[in-house]
C-alpha cells in the first residue's frame, strides 16, 4: 500500500511552508537499515532483507538475524548476520545469498555497519576490538585490524577507514595501506554512526545530542552542532551539499549545512528510531516502530 502525505503539524511554521512531501510504503515487520541500489533500496527486516522501489517490494532474502547497516558494492549486497556471526554476500541481480564468510560480528545487538572502500569490504568483527577486511575477489578475510574495544561503527572516505568506539568515545582513522590506526580523535558521549562526505567526517555524539565535524586531513574536531537533547538512536549520511541526520525525537530527519553547521530544516513528524540514506534523486528513511519506508523526492529543495 502506497500513500503520499506531509505530516508537519509538529514543526515550526517557518519549515511548514516549504516542507517536502513523502511517499510512504507500509512494510510489515520492522524495517530498519538501508542500502541504496540505483533507483531502489535494500531494507533490513526481521529474518530477511527486502528489495524495494517506490513501486513496491521487488524481492526478499531470508537470513537468520540480519543486523546493522549494509553495503552495496561489487555487484552484491553485503550484510551481517548477528545469529550466525557471519558476513553474507547477496547477488543484486538474482537476490540469492551467494557466499557466507566467517568473519565474526562485533556487536550481537546489531548496532554496527558493513562498508566498502579501497577494493575491500570492512566489518567490525570482534567486540574486544577488531575490524575484518574482506577481499571481494576471494571472499576471504585478508586482515584483522586491532582497534579500540567496542568499535562497531564504520565509514570509508578520504582514503581511510573510520571507526567509532562508543565506550572509548573515539574516532579512529585506519590507513588501508598498512591496516593500522594512524590517528585517534576524542569525541563526546556515546558516539555512534558516522558518514564521510561533504568535506568532513560526521559523527553522531548520541549522548550529547550533537554532531561532530572532523577534518579528514588532521583528524581534529572542527566544529559541532547541537541538534536535540539526545540522538539515541539514529542514522547519518552526507551528499548534495548537505548532511542528513535521522533522529528519534521531534522530527524524522534534520538537514545540516556542512560549512556553517546551521540546521537548515527539521523535516517530518517524530516517528521513533529508523535509518536514512541520501541519493541525488531523493532521501530514503525507515521508521521501524510504525512499519514505514518513506521516499522524500528532490533533496536539492529540502532545507533551502
Amino acid at each position: 500500500m502506497l500513500a503520499v502525505f506531509s505530516p508537519f503539524s509538529c514543526l515550526p511554521h517557518a519549515f511548514a511552508a516549504t516542507a517536502p512531501t513523502q511517499q510512504v510504503m507500509h512494510v510489515p515487520g520492522s524495517p530498519d537499515f538501508l542500502a541504496v541500489d540505483g533507483a531502489s533500496v535494500w531494507v533490513m527486516n526481521r529474518g530477511r532483507v527486502e528489495h524495494w522501489s517506490v513501486s513496491g517490494k521487488l524481492a526478499e532474502v531470508k537470513l537468520g538475524h540480519p543486523c546493522g547497516a549494509m553495503s552495496v558494492a561489487f555487484g552484491s549486497l553485503w550484510v551481517a548476520d548477528c545469529k550466525a556471526n557471519t558476513l553474507n554476500r547477496i547477488d543484486l541481480k538474482t537476490a540469492q545469498k551467494d557466499v557466507v564468510i566467517q568473519t565474526g560480528i562485533a556487536n550481537p545487538r546489531g548496532e554496527l555497519n558493513v562498508v566498502s572502500g579501497e577494493g575491500s569490504i570492512w566489518v567490525a568483527s570482534d567486540g574486544s576490538g577488531k575490524v575484518a577486511r574482506v577481499d571481494p575477489l576471494t571472499n576471504k578475510v585478508i586482515a584483522s585490524i586491532p582497534v579500540d574495544s567496542e568499535t562497531y561503527y564504520l565509514a570509508f572516505g578520504y582514503g581511510a577507514l573510520w571507526g567509532v568506539s562508543a565506550t572509548h568515545n573515539t574516532l579512529q582513522k585506519i590507513d588501508p595501506q598498512t591496516n593500522t590506526v594512524v590517528k585517534k580523535t576524542a569525541l563526546g558521549r556515546a558516539p555512534g554512526f558516522l558518514a564521510a562526505g561533504e568535506g568532513a567526517v560526521w559523527v553522531q555524539e548520541q549522548g550529547d545530542g550533537t554532531v561532530a565535524r572532523v577534518s579528514p586531513e588532521t583528524g581534529e574536531v572542527s566544529g559541532r552542532v547541537k541538534v536535540d537533547n539526545s540522538l539515541m538512536y539514529g542514522d547519518i549520511d552526507a551528499g548534495g551539499g548537505k548532511v542528513w541526520l535521522r533522529t528519534t525525537d521531534h522530527q524524522t530527519f534534520v538537514v545540516i549545512d556542512p560549512q556553517t553547521l546551521a540546521i537548515r530544516a527539521r523535516v517530518g513528524a517524530q516517528t521513533g528510531s529508523g535509518a536514512l540514506r541520501y541519493t541525488p534523486e531523493g532521501i530514503w528513511t525507515t521508521s521501524h516502530d510504525i512499519h514505514v519506508l518513506a521516499w522524500w523526492a528532490k533533496p536539492e529543495n529540502i532545507g533551502n
